[in-house]
C-alpha cells in the first residue's frame, strides 16, 4: 500500500472558498479512485489561504486485473436466418479485439444482446493518477474564478506550485505552466522559501517549522487558544471573547499561524447599540469583541494577524486606529438618525424601488400593514392597531445611515430607533423580528406581532413576483422565494398559527389592485408553491412521502391542519387497521371514480347489504364529524374502520352499475359520501399498503 500527497500551491484564496474547495477535493478524489478501482484506507484534506492539499494514505499500488462485460446489437440484428454472425456481429467483435466466436448471446431486461466479455489488465497507479489529480484541479468550482497570463484553466487564484509525491517519488504533472516537483512553501513573510518534502508526516512537520499550519481543525483550536489567552492576559478572567463560529472558521481561513492582539477601544462608543459595535467589529474588521462577567460588551477587541507580533505596542494601536475611525463613523450615523423619527421616514420610502413592476418600498408597506391588520384579526383581534403599526414601521429603518453602512442591521435599528421614539416595545421587537428567520432552520419570530408582520411580508413578496411571471424555474431563483416560502411555513409551523392561505393569498393579491392583474391562478401558484416547499420540508425531516402527500392531495390550505392529518396518517400508517380502511376506500375510489355527489335517497335503498352499509355509514359520520371539527384526526381514522365489513358486503351482493338511473346514482353517491368523509383526513389511496 502507497500514500500520495498532492498540494496546489496559489496566492491567497479568499477564505469561504477554502473549505467547500476541500471537501469538494476529498470527495472528487474518493469517487475517481473508487472509479478506477483503487482501493485506500483513508484520505484526508488540509488548506490554508496559499494551499489547497489532498493526502492518501493506503493506496493499492495497481489496478486490479478485471473483466469488463460489453453488451452489442440485439440478437435480431447480429444473427441472421442461418444462425451466422451477421457484419454487426462481426463488427462488433472487432472493435473489442475478439474474434467472432468469442461473441455470446446474453438475455437481458430488454431481451436477448451480443455481449464480448473484455481481459483488462490493470495498470500501475503511478501512471494513473496524474490524469486523474489533472482533472480535480479543472473540476474545482469557485464562486469566482480566474484566469491568468495566456492559459486557459480558471482557478480561484493563480497556482504558484505543484507538489505531487507518490511514495517520495515526484510524479509529471503540469497545469497553468506549471510543473510538479517535491517541494512546497512556507509562510509568505516569515519562510517564504521553498522546501522539500519526502511524504505526508514530513509535510506537516515542514511546515509547521516554516511557520504553517496546514490543518485547519488545529488552526482553528489555536485561534480559540490564541484569543482566550490574549483576553485573559489583558483583562483578566472574567471577561470572555465572544467566539463566534461564523467569524472562526472565517479567521482560521485567512491565516496559517494565527497570533492575537487585544486592543481597546473609548467608552463612549459602548453609547452605540452592541449589535452595532458587533458588526462593525465582526464583520467589517473581522475582530472578537469582549464581554464582561455580566454578558455586556467591554471596551475590547481582540484581532488576529498572520504573522508573529514583535511590537505588541504598534501591531494593537493600528487595529485601534483602523476600529475607531469605524466607530466614529458609527456613532455620527447613529446620532443622526435618531434626529428623525421613523414615522417621519415612512412617506420617503417612495424613493426606494422594490420591485419595477411592483411599485416602491412605501407602496409595499402600505400593502403589508393591511396584511398584517387581516393576520390579527383572525388570530388576535386585539393585536390589530400593533400589528398596523409595526407593518408600517417596518422598513423605514432603510432610509436610515445605519443600515446604509451596515445593511445586515436592517431591523435591528428599526428596533432600537422605534424605543427611541417612544414606540411600544412590542412594536419595536415586531419590526426586528419580522425578517426573522434569516436563514433555514433560524429563529422565527417570538412574537405574535413579529409573526404577523413577517408572514405578512412574504406573502406580498410571493405574490407580487408570481403575478408578473418571475417565477423559480429549477434552481435559478434569482429573488430568493423559496426562502421567502420556507420562512413562512417555519413561522407558521414554529408559532402554531392557523392561516388559512387561500384567504390570505387572494388578500395579498387584491393588495396590488391595478398594479398587477387579479388573476385567480396567480394564487393557486403561490399556494402549490408553498404547498411543495411544506411537503420536501416534511420529508426531508423524515416523514414518508406517501403520507405527506395522501394528506396534501386532500387538501392543503392551513399548514397547521395539514400537520396534523400528516401524523394521524402516519400513525395509523403503522398499525394493522390501515390495510382495512384503505383496501375500503381504493375499492369505493376505484367504483366512484370522479363522481361527487353524495345525496341519499333511503326510499332507494332496497337491498340488505346497501341498507346496512347506510346505516354503518351514518353512525360512523356521526362519531368522526365531531372528532375531525376538533381536529382529532387520528381517532376519526379509527371511528371509520367500521364501514369496513358493511363495504365488503356490499360489494359481494350489491351491483352497484344497474340499468335504473337512480337506483345506480344512489349507490354511487352513498360510496362518495363515505369517500368524502375518509378525504377530510387525506386521499389515502396513494398510501402504500403491504
Amino acid at each position: 500500500m502507497s500514500e500520495l500527497l498532492f498540494e496546489i500551491g496559489t496566492e491567497e484564496i479568499p477564505a469561504g472558498y477554502i473549505q467547500p474547495a476541500l471537501d469538494t477535493l476529498g470527495s472528487a478524489a474518493a469517487d475517481k479512485l473508487s472509479d478506477l478501482g483503487l482501493s485506500f484506507s483513508t484520505i484526508q484534506t488540509f488548506g490554508t489561504p496559499r494551499r489547497l492539499t489532498l493526502t492518501v494514505v493506503g493506496l493499492q499500488s495497481r489496478q486490479p486485473d478485471r473483466s469488463v462485460e460489453h453488451l452489442g446489437p440485439s440478437r435480431k440484428a447480429a444473427v441472421d436466418g442461418e444462425g451466422k454472425w451477421t457484419r454487426a456481429a462481426e463488427g462488433f467483435a472487432r472493435s473489442h479485439g475478439v474474434e467472432p466466436d468469442q461473441l455470446r448471446i446474453v438475455t437481458t431486461p430488454k431481451g436477448e444482446y451480443v455481449q464480448v466479455v473484455e481481459d483488462v489488465q490493470g495498470q500501475e497507479t503511478a501512471v494513473l493518477l496524474p490524469a486523474l489529480l489533472e482533472s480535480l484541479i479543472h473540476e474545482l468550482v469557485f464562486p469566482k474564478s480566474m484566469r491568468w497570463a495566456d492559459y486557459s484553466l480558471t482557478f480561484a487564484r493563480p497556482i504558484q506550485w505543484l507538489l505531487v509525491l507518490y511514495d517520495g517519488v515526484v510524479l509529471p504533472l503540469t497545469v497553468g505552466g506549471v510543473t510538479s516537483s517535491n517541494t512546497t512553501r512556507g509562510h509568505r513573510f516569515m519562510a517564504p522559501e521553498t522546501v522539500p518534502v519526502t511524504g505526508i508526516e514530513n509535510y506537516l512537520h515542514t511546515l509547521a517549522e516554516r511557520f504553517v499550519i496546514a490543518d485547519p481543525v488545529k488552526r482553528k483550536a489555536m485561534v480559540v487558544e490564541e484569543v482566550t489567552q490574549v483576553v485573559a492576559a489583558t483583562a483578566g478572567t472574567g471577561a470572555q471573547p465572544v467566539l463566534h463560529e461564523g467569524l472562526l472558521d472565517t479567521i482560521t481561513n485567512l491565516v496559517e499561524l494565527p497570533c492575537a492582539v487585544c486592543g481597546r477601544f473609548d467608552q463612549k462608543f459602548l453609547q452605540l447599540p452592541e449589535e452595532t459595535l458587533i458588526t462593525s467589529m465582526r464583520e467589517h474588521q473581522k475582530y472578537f469583541p469582549v464581554v464582561g462577567q455580566d454578558g455586556k460588551l467591554l471596551p475590547l477587541f481582540v484581532a488576529v494577524n498572520n504573522t508573529r507580533v514583535t511590537d505588541q505596542k504598534l501591531a494593537t494601536s493600528g487595529h485601534e486606529r483602523v476600529l475607531r475611525a469605524r466607530l466614529e463613523d458609527g456613532l455620527f450615523f447613529f446620532n443622526e438618525d435618531r434626529k428623525q423619527p421613523l414615522a417621519e421616514r415612512c412617506s420617503e420610502l417612495h424613493g426606494i424601488v422594490f420591485q419595477n413592476k411592483l411599485g416602491t418600498m412605501q407602496d409595499k408597506s402600505e400593502r403589508i400593514s393591511r396584511l398584517a391588520g387581516l393576520l390579527a384579526d383572525k388570530i388576535a383581534p386585539e393585536l390589530h392597531d400593533e400589528a398596523v403599526r409595526a407593518a408600517t414601521l417596518a422598513k423605514a429603518d432603510l432610509l436610515t445611515a445605519m443600515v446604509g453602512e451596515f445593511p445586515s442591521l436592517q431591523g435591528v435599528m428599526g428596533r432600537v430607533y422605534a424605543l427611541h421614539d417612544g414606540e411600544k416595545p412590542a412594536v419595536a421587537q415586531a419590526i426586528e423580528e419580522h425578517y426573522m428567520p434569516l436563514r433555514a432552520g433560524g429563529e422565527v419570530p417570538h412574537s405574535l406581532l413579529g409573526a404577523f408582520v413577517g408572514i405578512a411580508d412574504r406573502l406580498d413578496t410571493l405574490v407580487g413576483y408570481f403575478a408578473i411571471g418571475e417565477k423559480p424555474t429549477g434552481n435559478k431563483d434569482v429573488f430568493g422565494l423559496r426562502r421567502q416560502a420556507i420562512g413562512l411555513i417555519s413561522i407558521v409551523r414554529e408559532r402554531d398559527l392557523t392561516v388559512p392561505l387561500h384567504e390570505f393569498v387572494t388578500a395579498a393579491l387584491s393588495g396590488y389592485g391595478d398594479t398587477i392583474p387579479q388573476d385567480g391562478k396567480v394564487a393557486d401558484e403561490v399556494i402549490a408553491f408553498i404547498r411543495h416547499r411544506f411537503e420536501n420540508d416534511l420529508i426531508a425531516s423524515g416523514y414518508a412521502q406517501e403520507v405527506v402527500e395522501a394528506a396534501t392531495a386532500a387538501r392543503f390550505d392551513e399548514p397547521i391542519d395539514c400537520l396534523k392529518r400528516v401524523e394521524a396518517l402516519r400513525e395509523i400508517h403503522g398499525q394493522d387497521s390501515f390495510g382495512v380502511l384503505a383496501g375500503s376506500f381504493k375499492r369505493i375510489n376505484n367504483i366512484i371514480k370522479d363522481s361527487k355527489e353524495t345525496g341519499i335517497d333511503e326510499a332507494l335503498l332496497t337491498e340488505p347489504a346497501e341498507q346496512a352499509l347506510y346505516a354503518a355509514f351514518v353512525s360512523t359520520r356521526d362519531k368522526a364529524l365531531p372528532l375531525l371539527d376538533q381536529r382529532m384526526y387520528h381517532e376519526a381514522l379509527l371511528a371509520m374502520l367500521a364501514i369496513k365489513e358493511p363495504v365488503d358486503r356490499f360489494f359481494d351482493t350489491v351491483m352497484v352499475m344497474v340499468e335504473a338511473d337512480d337506483v345506480r346514482t344512489n349507490r354511487l353517491n352513498l360510496l362518495s359520501a363515505l369517500r368524502g368523509l375518509v378525504l377530510r383526513v387525506g386521499d389515502i389511496s396513494r398510501m402504500h399498503v403491504e
